[in-house]
């Protein structure tokens, strides 16, 4: 009686973490939800259309599926599956014309930039301000596959000699790791903001994890002796708020 009232005991605050555990999904599913919703409806409204987009690509595949499916009279076991890809296709419009929206209002602001590394997908090891100036331009350090990439964003002029400099004291320390620079902006030889994981995914993978432990140990070393830059005080991109959003919109 005695060793079944001890499990019986045991067994409650299991029962309980599991419960615990249950709610805290729920309530994670229901704001994932509620953060969609919200930035559907503000999509929509600037984006006239979104609406026919989505609804025409879900309509769209179905239609295709079930007329393929004619030919074998099968239609309605391929309807379900054009409309869950009609569903995905939709889900995924509304997911790039979000991040456009979202990189345009950001594009020209100070810090864009950082704010733009510090939202990429992939094993990014992102340094914000590493160098900068008092009128907001600055340097960011990513550390990557590719090796070394300094990101400047600000004035064309300013950003060169800061760059330059830079990218010297981080030779001195990095050996033979391909140092990468890159300017973000939309004239000629420069990245556009809303290109620039794009741009980052197409450099050569050159080093591996290892490597980037062991340069991102003597760069951090380098930060703290120097005492590193001010991120820039400018205005948060005006689509910051929606970087939850995003990330949502990319698990589903």
């Amino acid at each position: 009686m005695a060793n079944g009232s001890k499990s019986g005991k045991a067994g409650k605050p299991g029962k309980e973490a599991k419960a615990a555990a249950k709610a805290a999904r729920r309530q994670a599913s229901k704001e994932r939800r509620t953060q969609l919703w919200q930035a559907f409806q503000m999509q929509r409204k600037d984006d006239k259309l979104l609406l026919p987009l989505m609804l025409g690509t879900l309509v769209g595949l179905a239609v295709v599926f079930f007329l393929v499916g004619l030919i074998w009279g099968i239609q309605w076991l391929l309807l379900p599956i054009g409309l869950l890809l009609g569903v995905l296709g939709a889900f995924i419009i509304f997911g790039r014309r979000v991040q456009k929206t979202v990189y345009g209002k950001a594009e020209g602001q100070a810090g864009a930039a950082a704010w733009a590394l510090d939202n990429m997908q992939g094993a990014w090891r992102v340094t914000s301000a590493v160098a900068g100036t008092t009128q907001l331009d600055a340097v960011h350090r990513v550390i990557g596959r590719p090796g070394v990439i300094l990101v400047a964003e600000g004035s064309p002029q300013r950003v060169k000699s800061l760059l330059a400099q830079e990218k010297k004291k981080t030779a001195r320390l990095v050996g033979d790791t391909p140092i990468y620079d890159i300017v973000i902006g939309n004239d000629e030889g420069q990245v556009p903001l809303s290109q620039l994981q794009k741009y980052l995914n197409k450099l050569p993978k050159n080093i591996d994890t290892k490597r980037m432990d062991a340069i991102e140990s003597r760069l951090a070393a380098l930060s703290s002796r120097s005492g590193g830059a001010a991120l820039p005080k400018g205005p948060m991109p005006g689509g910051a708020k929606m970087r939850g959003v995003q990330r949502t919109i990319r698990r589903r």
